[in-house]
């Protein structure tokens, strides 16, 4: 399977990334994390006006073979989960970095400083193991 790692998106080292458009912020899972677990079967999300902070875990998602936490890569304020997702967790394979996203977050501060996070490059560099 080709891994894609879309330029646009920041990157945790736990498999995690976020896209930020002015104040909100979509946050998924990578392709490679998604990969690595097999089949989805089961998605906890926050709800619908919780707050997350960056570094904690808010959620977790399951697998035929594992159970991981989902972290935070910014802090804020829930608007929106993907309902899909949870119904029908296999989905995220499909489209991970479309429509397999996870939370849409009003950021608590859009300026905070992503640079802690991982570029395209370095995310790619990490899971490849071309550090």
């Amino acid at each position: 399977m080709e891994m894609e790692y879309p330029d646009d998106l920041k990157y945790l080292d736990t498999h995690e990334y976020i896209r930020l458009d002015g104040e909100i912020a979509t946050i998924g899972i990578t392709a490679f994390a998604i990969n690595e677990l097999g089949d989805i079967v089961f998605l906890e999300l926050p709800e619908q006006g919780e707050s997350i902070k960056a570094g904690e875990k808010f959620g977790t998602i399951e697998s035929v073979k594992a159970v991981e936490d989902l972290n935070a890569p910014i802090s804020g304020t829930v608007i929106d989960r993907n309902e899909t997702l949870i119904e029908s967790p296999e989905l995220i394979a499909d489209d991970p970095y479309g429509e397999g996203w996870l939370l849409k977050l009003r950021v608590d501060n859009p300026d905070e400083d992503l640079t802690d996070l991982l570029s395209a490059d370095e995310y790619r560099g990490q899971v490849e193991g071309e550090d």
